[in-house]
């Protein structure tokens, strides 16, 4: 039996999901390294844990590194040290180097985590990207908006997806940001040249260099867009096939980005764009499986289980490829302005017409208050063999479905 040290912070529902599908895997005792104390874990779970250890602090290396001393005492050497949250890789493989424990080395995981290294070494390999700086002051600031002028994204250095991420539009807003919240150097700013067109994202595995399995699917509209416009709703749309020639660019540039930052093994989340005249640029990517719904999609569109997979492939290194049966798609339910949910209309005729093609639901609670991200207070999820069939569905959810905010 090999020992697997699996850290997870705080024990939220997708979290616990690749938890129990890394206890599951045959071989395997499995010992959790979590802020939460054991009458936290459900008693599911804790008959499938060969240990636990609790740490004060989640995303420190130093108490990781200590945590698998201790697991290793009581249980043996432990052989893998894994853990799904982005914001985690960089401590979990310094924990690795420290112990010597095979897995991603720091400096990958650096690359992927802080996006102007990531984007420094896509440039330097050829890679398309948007072109960036990191601002430590409002004089960079200002520097790199006279080089490639406006519009301009602003995101922390190591955000994920688009949280905390805007647009500025004009020097009248690059002023007002910069009175309120100039960067420093302590306090640095990702800046990047605005990229329009088309975007979606592309989840890949990477073993031992080669791509073998990716999946492709379409934004509508970008994520940014939808945060600049309260009433928008967002799309995702996983597509039956990927293979046509309108992905050829996508499909081209993903394995030569990935390898650039130094992934041997592992699953990934990028985000794409394609560019009015064609051509393809990346926006960034994460070393971890997708979130917003995203990882529930894979599972629908391939018929297979995307948490079992992606542990199987932290663990032993393999991944068995599954093939795209169906096009999926998620309209993700937003309501207009800002406030609390005070009722969802529309459904009920929505659901009379697209009742068959619905495969999962997450409804906006009346009573909570709305979340005002670009994920929205809830979702439905159809799924189809036919693209255009979930495509006319989205939007007839779309349209037909009001979140009414008070």
């Amino acid at each position: 039996m090999a020992v697997v040290a699996f850290v997870a912070p705080y024990l939220l529902e997708t979290t616990g999901r690749f938890v129990e599908a890394a206890a599951r895997l045959p071989g395997v005792e499995l010992a959790l390294v979590t802020c939460e104390p054991p009458e936290n874990v459900s008693p599911r779970l804790r008959q499938q844990l060969a240990g636990h250890w609790r740490i004060e602090d989640g995303l420190d290396a130093g108490q990781i590194v200590g945590a698998v001393r201790g697991l290793s005492g009581q249980l043996g050497p432990v052989r893998r040290l894994i853990g799904v949250l982005e914001q985690l890789q960089v401590q979990l493989a310094q924990a690795r180097e420290h112990l010597g424990i095979d897995g991603m080395n720091a400096t990958t995981a650096y690359n992927f985590r802080d996006k102007a290294q990531m984007k420094s070494v896509w440039r330097a390999a050829g890679v398309p990207c948007a072109r960036h700086r990191l601002a430590d002051s409002a004089e960079a600031a200002y520097g790199f908006a006279a080089e490639v002028g406006f519009p301009i994204v602003v995101k922390p250095p190591a955000g994920a997806g688009a949280k905390s991420t805007f647009r500025l539009d004009d020097a009248d807003g690059l002023r007002v940001w910069l009175s309120t919240a100039p960067p420093t150097p302590d306090n640095t700013a990702m800046m990047e040249e605005f990229l329009t067109g088309e975007e979606g994202s592309f989840d890949s595995v990477l073993v031992n260099g080669a791509l073998v399995w990716h999946s492709i699917s379409n934004y509508i509209p970008t994520p940014l867009e939808v945060l600049r416009n309260p009433w928008i709703q967002w799309l995702v749309l996983f597509p039956r096939h990927i293979d046509g020639p309108e992905y050829d660019g996508v499909r081209a540039v993903v394995p030569d980005a990935l390898r650039a930052l130094g992934l041997r093994t592992g699953f990934t989340h990028l985000e794409w764009f394609r560019r009015p005249d064609g051509s393809v640029a990346i926006s960034e990517v994460a070393v971890r499986p997708p979130g917003a719904q995203i990882s529930s999609m894979l599972n629908f569109a391939h018929d297979f289980d995307l948490y079992s997979a992606w542990a199987q492939l932290q663990v032993y290194g393999s991944f068995d490829p599954p093939t795209r049966k169906w096009a999926v798609g998620t309209a993700f339910l937003r309501g207009q302005g800002s406030g609390r949910i005070s009722g969802v209309h529309g459904l009920a005729d929505v659901q009379r017409e697209i009742g068959p093609l619905v495969v999962d639901v997450g409804l906006p609670q009346p009573g909570r208050l709305s979340s005002g991200a670009y994920e929205g207070d809830g979702f439905v999820t159809v799924r189809h063999a036919e693209t255009p069939v979930v495509t006319a569905a989205l939007r007839q959810l779309i349209n037909g479905v009001r979140v009414e905010l008070e």
